[in-house]
């Protein structure tokens, strides 16, 4: 029974990616099928805008919270004349980005997806939801335990004679850099373990370059973090543990090719 059913699937699988080879589409027909891909993605971005622009204050107090515990009288300032306009603003775009993100992903897997083979799609398919759950979680953990971190240690050695008094635009600007940085660095799982299948790379030669990829995890928080020390330390710490943890999954699943 289980050589049927095996057999049954590599017959399901060669139908299909005969169907895919057969169905060759002029350029055109991408082009109008991108189209489409983009205009949906559009709509929900603005649709998405819309209740977040209309909440924006609120939100952005939320968004503040981290900041405003450690600030003296909890109130941030706007050194710009149009900064308590503009800001809400962009603060609800990158919010709109930010969550309709996985409808943008889905509407070019749709655009991607005919064309693929069934096995790139039953490889490809984990590895996106993957990869977009450790974007979130890297948001997540920037938000609830790198921000309190930070600000913390801000107030803590700002000198006596200076009142701290944040700008809204600059924070906004501060957090959304930090955000982008921790959540792409949490992929870094995902990244090695496309490296090893892919053949690009083996464990053990990662394994050999440990102490390089320990100096780059460095070099890459000080490249994707604000300019202070506290914020490369804190980016650099995660990325090396995840890459650690990307090792120790790819030793898991790769198989050398010398030994099959």
């Amino acid at each position: 029974m289980a050589k049927q059913s095996s057999a049954k699937k590599e017959v399901r699988e060669k139908e299909h990616d005969a169907k895919v080879d057969s169905q060759g589409q002029p350029l055109l027909s991408h082009l109008v099928a991108l189209r489409k891909c983009l205009i949906r993605s559009v709509i929900a971005l603005v649709l998405l805008f819309i209740p977040y622009f209309i909440f924006s204050n609120d939100l952005y107090n939320i968004v503040a919270l981290p900041l405003l515990e450690h600030l003296p009288g909890e109130n941030m300032i706007a050194t710009e004349v149009a900064s308590p306009f503009i800001v809400p603003i962009k603060l609800a775009f990158f919010m709109a980005l930010f969550t309709g993100m996985p409808y943008i992903l889905h509407q070019l897997w749709t655009f991607v997806a005919p064309g693929l083979y069934l096995r790139e799609k039953k490889f490809a398919v984990p590895l996106l939801a993957s990869s977009i759950l450790l974007f979130y979680v890297g948001v997540v953990f920037a938000y609830f335990v790198i921000f309190p971190t930070i600000f913390q240690f801000f107030a803590t050695v700002t000198p006596q004679n200076v009142v701290w008094m944040t700008d809204i635009n600059s924070y906004l600007s501060f957090i959304v850099k930090l955000v982008m940085a921790f959540g792409i660095v949490f992929e870094i799982p995902v990244a090695i373990f496309l490296l090893t299948m892919t053949g690009m790379t083996t464990p053990q030669t990662l394994k050999k370059g440990r102490p390089y990829i320990f100096v780059g995890c460095f070099v890459i928080g000080m490249m994707m973090t604000p300019p202070d020390i506290v914020s490369q330390v804190l980016l650099a710490i995660p990325a090396w543990i995840l890459f650690e943890i990307g090792l120790f999954l790819a030793k898991r699943v790769y198989r050398d090719p010398e030994e099959s």
